[in-house]
């Protein structure tokens, strides 16, 4: 039996003892030391040797990570380490640190209790620190610190041990201040990361050692030791005295929850079912007796085994032939194998007990963010996260014969990974592709290209727009194609303070006539309780608010009303883009009193139209996606970034030095940032490191709107002019 397979054994006999359990993210910003710090956790297990632990990556086993030296995939391992004579079960979660793979991240974030935040000493907290810190606190999930190449202080710095210290101070701040602004308020101080309670430890994880209070206690290594171990170039013995992986095991151990401590305050963030149901009293207390519940939080779709949903048990035991519900696609499915992870090995166990983070297959067209139970119950909250693809890419085969295959294979990339977002043009039959940015597109066409060796003609990338209105319209009066049914409409654009409400809500669908939940939500929102009474739909962050009083037979033809709203919001009127922001009113109808003159025929395209003229005489503009840059780069190339970025309808906020580096921070367009990752690098000869951040989106200057509203048109194949809203009311 290899390594692998004790390991998992022995993990299989530690499940049940959920108080040595411990789940864990390692988050961090791009480039910060994750995978190299997970590496000696795992060869402290035993599963590789210590020589090659920061130097192996094994979590980066996918092709393109090991090429590009980034972590892409959010990859699993289980590993059984000794602490004070007992065995602990870790479950570790590494995740991405690039923005455009932010979605690993965020989905990783609801299997686990805890993370390791790690911080490189020479950059200090990054954007992505920000990101990342911020995701664990809203999942309510909670931080240690590991300050990572504290080496390159000495060495390429050339700081005394005193300013290092100061350099570290600085870090623990700003890590704090993230948690007090961030945390519940429960948990703002609680959850502080202090050096003198051991919560913060410092090391270098690519030459395997680390230092906390603790340790430096029990091994008498103090900074100054450390700044001379470095100088001297003998960080092998610093390895030898002060290993890592025994400074980030009792870190973890000592400060990061079980199960059992975290899932009673977890559950209620995670979850808006009845807690004092059978089910949910079972998650509050990590019952593995109770009934089954699971949070799906990744698939991937293996050759041979089909999918395999991974995520965390939060009740119940999952076992082999057990029948369970799968709640988003009400049905009953057989579980044919529980599978635990390690790394990109899947080892096959007879069961998996609440607490755990483990696979199953078995289940067919599942998707990130199902729920798994014994029987129906509410499901699990959506992800929270408010950044959305951005670019999109059209993909054709080369050859005619693969177009099968393609489609196939662009079902099991959006399955496996939730952000990208793919689509068919109706017009001109092309397969599209929407994601996170250029890299995160650039590394979908590698897989279907060298993973599913298909061949396919990609267009350059086309960024995403959003339609809105800036005024509210007056009440207009549309027909159906039979002038049998008038609709009267009104379009206004939801104010920025319930908007950003809206989107934080996640909200998406039909709203059921009185459901006092729903009612409540919008009033908490701002709406007020006429209009939150009201509401039939949110689609596209838009809404559909029935204004109407006592017309007989609407309810009749609701279902058709909503399907018209949610066609205009999907294809706006100026470019086919979404809609975004918009309040559509009903505010009264004259329907024909025999139903076959009302079908979907006549309903459909008066409700679409009607919505068009609201929103054409509403000022409408289209909003274009930015996202914030931070570009750090040598002194020398300031003026190369300045003029780049000049170039770029870059609006920079703010420049400052950190030692001989300039940092710029700026919010650019994202169309204005396709090509920019080699126009950067050629500009100052490699040397500038940059990173980007989800804005949101904004309105497109004026000047451009009729040009990139023709531009977009003529992409679509469509006519250049916008029609009147006159057009749409005949």
């Amino acid at each position: 039996m290899g390594r692998k397979e004790d390991m998992v054994k022995l993990a299989g006999q530690l499940m049940s003892n959920r108080e040595n359990i411990r789940n864990l993210g390692v988050v961090a910003h791009i480039d910060h030391g994750k995978t190299t710090m997970t590496d000696n956790l795992i060869a402290a297990a035993g599963l590789m040797s210590e020589e090659l632990a920061g130097k192996q990556r094994m979590m980066d086993y996918y092709e393109l990570e090991q090429q590009r030296g980034i972590t892409i995939n959010a990859a699993n391992i289980s590993l059984v380490h000794e602490y004070k004579g007992k065995k602990h079960l870790i479950n570790i979660i590494d995740t991405p640190g690039h923005i455009d793979f932010g979605g690993e991240v965020i989905r990783a974030m609801r299997a686990v209790d805890g993370v390791i935040v790690v911080v490189d000493s020479v950059e200090g907290v990054m954007p992505q620190t920000e990101t990342v810190i911020r995701q664990a606190l809203i999942e309510k999930v909670r931080p240690v610190l590991f300050i990572n190449k504290v080496d390159r202080l000495v060495n390429e710095l050339q700081l005394t041990a005193e300013q290092m210290q100061e350099r570290f101070v600085k870090t623990i701040a700003q890590v704090n201040k993230l948690i007090k602004s961030n945390a519940e308020k429960d948990y703002k101080e609680e959850w502080q990361v202090k050096v003198n309670d051991g919560s913060v430890s410092f090391g270098s994880a690519y030459h395997n050692w680390a230092i906390s209070i603790h340790s430096m206690k029990e091994t008498n290594i103090s900074f100054k030791d450390v700044f001379d171990f470095c100088k001297n170039e003998d960080q092998k013995t610093l390895a030898q005295k002060s290993p890592l992986h025994a400074i980030l095991l009792k870190m973890v151990i000592e400060h990061l929850p079980n199960p059992i401590e975290a899932q009673k305050y977890r559950t209620r963030a995670i979850w808006s079912g009845d807690l004092e149901s059978e089910v949910g009293k079972a998650m509050l207390a990590c019952d593995e007796k109770g009934p089954v519940s699971m949070m799906v939080t990744d698939v991937t779709v293996d050759p041979h085994a089909g999918d395999i949903a991974t995520g965390r048990i939060y009740s119940g035991t999952l076992k082999a032939g057990t029948k369970v519900r799968a709640i988003g696609m009400q049905k009953e499915v057989a579980i044919q194998q529980v599978v635990l992870f390690m790394g990109q090995d899947k080892l096959k166990v007879d069961e998996v007990a609440a607490g755990n983070i483990a696979g199953i297959t078995g289940l067919k067209e599942v998707f990130a963010g199902e729920t798994i139970a014994s029987y129906d119950i509410k499901a699990f909250e959506s992800f929270k996260s408010s950044a959305e693809p951005v670019m999109t890419i059209s993909v054709e085969p080369k050859q005619t014969k693969d177009l099968p295959k393609l489609i196939e294979v662009i079902r099991q990339i959006s399955k496996e990974d939730p952000n990208i977002v793919a689509s068919l043009n109706q017009e001109t039959g092309e397969h599209l592709l929407s994601g996170m940015g250029e890299l995160h597109l650039e590394v979908t066409q590698y897989r279907i290209e060298n993973d599913h060796k298909i061949p396919i003609e990609v267009s350059p990338p086309i960024v995403v727009y959003r339609e809105t209105i800036n005024k509210e319209s007056s009440t207009l009066e549309g027909k159906s194609p039979n002038k049998h049914n008038k609709f009267k409409m009104s379009a206004k654009r939801i104010p920025e303070e319930q908007l950003q409400k809206l989107i934080e809500s996640k909200l998406s669908g039909k709203i059921k006539p009185k459901d006092k939940e729903m009612i409540a939500k919008f009033e908490e929102m701002g709406f007020g309780r006429d209009v939150s009474r009201r509401v039939w739909a949110v689609h596209n962050n838009c809404m559909l608010v029935d204004m109407t009083r006592g017309i007989v037979a609407l309810h009749e033809i609701r279902e058709l009303v909503i399907q018209g709203f949610k066609d205009a919001m999907d294809q706006g009127p100026l470019a086919k883009e979404k809609c975004f922001a918009i309040m559509i009113q009903l505010e009264d109808a004259k329907l024909h009193e025999d139903a076959i003159h009302r079908g979907p025929a006549q309903v459909l395209p008066a409700i679409t139209r009607t919505c068009y003229a609201c929103m054409l005489s509403s000022d409408p503009v289209l909003l274009e996606p930015k996202q914030i840059l931070f570009i750090t780069t040598p002194q020398d190339y300031m003026g190369s970034v300045s003029k780049e970025l000049g170039q770029r309808r870059t609006q920079i906020t703010e420049m400052k030095q950190e030692g001989d580096a300039s940092i710029f921070i700026a919010k650019a367009p994202v169309k204005e940032l396709i090509g920019f990752s080699a126009a950067i690098r050629g500009a100052t000869q490699g040397r500038a490191i940059w990173t980007a951040e989800y804005a949101g989106y904004e309105q497109l200057p004026r000047e451009m709107q009729k040009l990139v509203i023709e531009e977009v048109r003529k992409r679509k194949g469509m006519d250049l002019t916008v029609k009147s809203a006159e057009f749409f009311l005949d």
